[in-house]
Order: C-alpha cells, then structure tokens, then sequence
C-alpha cells in the first residue's frame, strides 16, 4: 500500500461496517484518513430495527456511576468514529496513534469542499446491499434518538451544493470556449502540432 498524505472519503451510500473496517486497516498502516458526509451513511436493516438495537446499546452503563461510561454517542460523526474505534486496539500506543490519523465530519466543512473526495467501492451499497433490502440512513438514526443539528446540517449543506453548481457551470463555460479557440486556432496550429507530435507531446 502506498500512503499518501490525507485521503478524503466520501461517506455517503457507504455501509457503515465495511467502511469502517477498511478504514481502521488503513489507519493502522499509518494513512490519514478524513471522512466527510457521516450523515448519509448506510446501515442495513430498518430504521424501527436499528433504533431498537440503539436502545439496547443505550442501556449499558456502569452501574455505579453511569458518567464513568460507557457513553453513547448521538452525532453521525461520532458515530462512525466509535465504529473505527472497536475496529482497532485502541488502548495500546499502536491504536491511539491510529486514531489520531481519523478524523470525521457531518457535512463537508472547508477546507475538505474544495479538495478531491474518493470512495470505497467495496463499501458501497450498491454494490454489497442486496436490491430491495432495508438500510437506514445514520443522519436519520441519530436525529430520532436525540441529535438536534439535522436542520442546520442541512441549510448549510444547500448552500454548498448551491456554490459548487455554480463552480460546476463556470468551469464548463470555460471548457467550452477553449475548446471553440482550440478548433478556431486548428488551421494555424497544425504544422507546430505535426512538431510537436513527432517530438512525443
């Protein structure tokens, strides 16, 4: 594997585990890795399920002193980050070192906007989710069992998708006109491309 210095994962219409367990691998191999959009990552199963699986994972505490811990994570984000958490040995310097590597966002927050995302096919839903199986969404999970930022999770993500369309169109406009002074310009460029050509460009 070659490491590279930050890889940006689009989390969305990924499954939650096999994600996860592809990033930990990653991590432990010393890769930094930020995943944005948790929101829209996959769970298989419905909604009424995995909600009842919550409220039994909610119910583990300690006896004693339940601010000890376990504590029960509400937002996407931290969701997904406890995931990769029991996915590594978090508790010697190896894996607290692999954790520091992971960082992971609702949304997808500035600086990560403008930089090149990737996915993980072998996580994809459509790809390892059966066709007209059950899946829930996380964004929708953590906003039933008490996350309060979906609404403005989304006005801030309209507004994003509202200026990177406009990038989009700009950047097409811009395609176009060079491609139509390319062709206009192909009479008079044709001897220095033969050049060119011949030297291998």
């Amino acid at each position: 594997m070659v490491l590279s210095g930050v890889k940006v994962i689009d989390g969305r219409d990924h499954l939650l585990g096999r994600l996860c367990s592809i990033v930990a691998k990653e991590l432990l191999a010393g890769q930094k890795i930020v995943i944005v959009r948790c929101d829209e990552i996959c769970i298989s199963g419905s909604l009424v399920r995995n909600r009842v699986k919550y409220a039994q994972f909610r119910r583990l505490h300690m006896n004693t002193n339940p601010g000890r811990g376990p504590f029960h994570f509400k937002s996407p984000a931290m969701m997904v980050w406890r995931t990769v958490r029991g996915m590594v040995h978090q508790k010697s310097p190896r894996g607290q070192e692999a954790l520091k590597r992971l960082s992971t966002f609702e949304g997808i927050p500035a600086p990560y906007d403008k930089q090149k995302r990737v996915v993980v096919p072998a996580a994809l839903r459509v790809m390892r989710l059966k066709p007209g199986r059950q899946f829930t969404v996380v964004g929708e999970l953590a906003d039933s069992v008490g996350w309060k930022h979906k609404e403005l999770l989304g006005r801030l993500e309209g507004k994003r998708k509202a200026e990177a369309k406009d990038f989009y169109e700009k950047k097409k406009e811009k395609a176009a006109l060079r491609k139509k002074a390319e062709a206009a310009a192909a009479g008079e460029l044709a001897k220095v491309n033969e050049v060119l050509a011949a030297s291998g460009y």
